[in-house]
């Protein structure tokens, strides 16, 4: 409770209570006693969100890559998204634990165990950051001869982002199993964007260089400020909607599902991102310059998923602790249907619209349109079979859904190493894409073997065997 009241103190009760009304009338709109039509208003509303964001992120990627040229802007993008990564595995599991645990205590009227997770979660990611923050800090000073010269100042800046990175991703688990979509995704997705590009801006106006050093500072300050705002704004809601007196710890069952989690996310990430890390690692900035232009074009796909997975992982930890196993068999081919349609759509379009948009970015940007088409054809692998990942870490399928990752981080990284010297940027996309495709048909694998449920667009939920088996359990 004391860091609670202290952080509340930080900005004055005037200001705090004109900004939570704002997002109290615009989280309203997901409220409903369904549960499916819950999942579906949050997925609209996220998938809003994620239209507007992904809009703001590319024009601002556009802007920066014009100011900084391709070679500072590919310096920036590489330990920007090394620093997004760490920040996300600092939390060790405890941000995607809050969507596991809070809607089961809320339903119970725990309100005590509700802010115990949510303080606990927070500062244990703090502090889980702070150390690697200064584990990097110190690799960097025994190791920073080997490194570049032009990556050591932005790597040193960027560690000071962990803390507030992963204090970020568990305010945003705390606000999804809350229901709030927009306390959620907006701060990072939105606010911490255009901050971005306004410090930048602003800094170059004001004189500095516009180089990968000024960059990295502008998020730097972005970040602390998006985070504060929101940790306040959720502090207030959180005490108004749980007014418990006392906090009740449940800190080895919470850790006992987060490391699991914790791997999992690790191995996600490192799927997703790796690709970025090892261009970073063979080619020169300009080229992970090209390429991170590639994948964040298809990140315009990607937003359809995400907002998919966003609102369903509340709805099947809610139906998966249920008896119903048909009613989530049946959700969980919708969210399918949710993922795969949009993302053909989308990506059909961004694709015919490749080389234009590439072109924004700079001439030499737009070597990058046949990585988009590779990339494309392992976004809709992953389509098919809808967030899979996300029914099995809430059905506690905790260690499997760990192994698929790993499984397709290896592929990936072995991949990544043999076609980048080859085929260049076009192998590190192969690669990728072909990562992909093994999760997908992992994921598809495993949901139905354990689960009983077939996840893939072109078939029914439950097959009759599938059915009886579920039932037997």
């Amino acid at each position: 409770m004391t860091l609670i009241d202290t952080a509340g103190r930080l900005l004055p009760p005037r200001y705090v209570a004109r900004l939570t009304p704002v997002f109290d009338r615009l989280s309203t709109i997901a409220t409903a006693t369904d549960g499916t039509s819950v999942a579906q208003r949050m997925a609209m509303i996220a998938f809003a969100i994620r239209i507007f964001s992904a809009a703001i992120a590319f024009a601002s990627q556009i802007i920066l890559a014009r100011l900084m040229g391709d070679f500072q802007y590919g310096v920036f993008v590489f330990v920007w998204v090394i620093a997004i990564i760490l920040g996300n595995l600092s939390c060790l599991g405890f941000h995607t634990a809050v969507i596991r645990f809070l809607p089961q205590y809320r339903s119970a009227g725990a309100d005590e165990a509700v802010l115990g997770l949510a303080v606990t979660a927070r500062i244990f990611s703090m502090v889980s950051a702070t150390l690697i923050a200064g584990t990097g800090i110190a690799a960097l000073h025994f190791l920073g001869d080997r490194i570049e010269s032009h990556y050591v100042q932005p790597l040193f800046v960027g560690a000071f982002v962990l803390p507030m990175i992963a204090l970020g991703d568990v305010l945003d688990g705390t606000a999804r199993a809350n229901g709030w979509p927009v306390h959620a995704l907006s701060p990072t997705y939105i606010v911490r964007p255009l901050l971005i590009l306004t410090f930048v801006a602003g800094a170059i106006w004001l004189g500095r260089m516009a180089d990968a050093n000024t960059a990295i500072i502008a998020a730097l300050a972005a970040t602390y400020f998006t985070t504060l705002a929101q940790f306040l704004v959720m502090t207030t809601r959180l005490r108004k909607r749980f007014p418990a007196q006392r906090l009740e710890i449940h800190f080895k069952t919470w850790l006992m599902v987060a490391f699991p989690i914790f791997l999992i996310e690790g191995f996600y990430f490192m799927l997703t991102n790796a690709d970025v890390i090892v261009v970073g690692i063979y080619l020169p900035p300009e080229k992970v310059a090209v390429y991170f232009a590639a994948a964040k074009t298809m990140a315009l796909v990607h937003f359809v998923y995400f907002a998919v997975k966003a609102a369903a992982a509340q709805r099947f930890s809610t139906l998966v602790s249920g008896a119903d196993r048909m009613a989530l068999a049946s959700f969980a081919k919708q969210t399918v249907q949710w993922t795969f349609w949009p993302s053909l759509l989308v990506g059909a379009l961004v694709i015919a619209a490749g080389p234009f948009l590439l072109s924004l970015f700079g001439p030499s940007f737009q070597e990058g349109h046949m990585i988009m088409v590779i990339l494309f054809a392992g976004i809709i692998a992953k389509a098919m079979i809808g967030p899979g990942e996300v029914l099995l870490t809430m059905a506690g399928e905790l260690k499997i859904c760990a192994t698929i990752y790993a499984t397709a981080l290896a592929a990936n990284l072995a991949l990544n190493v043999l076609l980048i010297p080859v085929w260049g940027l076009h192998g590190a996309a192969t690669a990728t894409a072909g990562a992909m495709m093994i999760e997908a048909g992992l994921l598809h694998l495993i949901v139905r073997r354990r689960l009983g449920i077939i996840m893939f667009i072109a078939a029914a939920p439950v097959s009759g065997r599938d059915a009886s088996s579920t039932e037997a359990r």
